[in-house]
């Protein structure tokens, strides 16, 4: 009996430490990962890694991680004609993860993610004078924001409608522009209420979905298969 206790005594001491080990190697893995995404990307912050399943080293040793979670906060991006906007969150979900021989590359069979941008963010994107609130959708289900403020000592109140183009691309465009018969008025103002941007730097098999407004701001959706990534 005494051999037994010993016996199971070295299997729960062998245990704790192999535990151990693989969250230390799991933390070193999601350190990595973060700091590689960072400098890949040019941001400023550091962005959330999170590697789910256990444990991690058979994932490892089998080349496949059942499951990956990136979140990146403040994340800054061009929206066109000098100006930028500011992503308050993205986070992606990449599925069965598959690790090339080399660990140079991935290959995720699925990936989700979203992204959000608050309506504070566009009104510092559309300039000083100009506001950006929630409009619901329109007649079609289209995402709607509402803008108002003052341009050039006229008060102005439009909507835009809020798209995704070729599954790359957020797109924001006035229906109308009030006092639009006013030489160079409409352009002046689209200059400021118009967005298109191109979000470059997709992984292989990424695209936008779907974008969505609500009462905080516009929320789009990634969905992705076969995605590729860099190491």
């Amino acid at each position: 009996m005494r051999a037994l206790r010993i016996t199971l005594i070295v299997f729960v001491v062998l245990g704790v430490l192999f535990v151990a080990a693989d969250r230390l190697a799991l933390y070193m893995a999601e350190s990595e990962a973060a700091d590689k995404i960072k400098s890949s990307q040019g941001l400023t912050s550091t962005p959330d890694v999170s590697i789910n399943g256990f444990p991690f080293l058979t994932q490892v040793a089998g080349k496949e991680l059942d499951e990956v979670e990136i979140g990146v906060d403040g994340l800054t991006t061009d929206a066109g004609g000098g100006r930028t906007v500011r992503v308050t969150k993205l986070d992606a979900k990449l599925h069965n993860v598959r690790i090339s021989s080399s660990f140079s590359s991935a290959t995720a069979d699925s990936a989700t993610g979203s992204a959000h941008i608050s309506y504070a963010d566009l009104s510092t994107a559309a300039g000083q004078g100009i506001t950006v609130g929630y409009a619901g959708a329109d007649e079609s289900g289209r995402g709607r924001v509402k803008i108002t403020g003052q341009l050039m000592g006229l008060s102005l109140s439009t909507y835009s409608t809020v798209t995704i183009v070729n599954g790359d691309t957020i797109k924001l465009h006035a229906e109308s522009v009030p006092g639009s018969k006013i030489p160079q008025w409409e352009q002046k103002v689209r200059q400021r209420t118009d967005m298109e941007r191109k979000i470059d730097g997709l992984p292989a098999g990424m695209k936008l979905d779907k974008v969505e407004t609500d009462e905080e701001g516009i929320n789009v959706s990634v969905v992705g298969k076969n995605v590729e990534l860099a190491g």
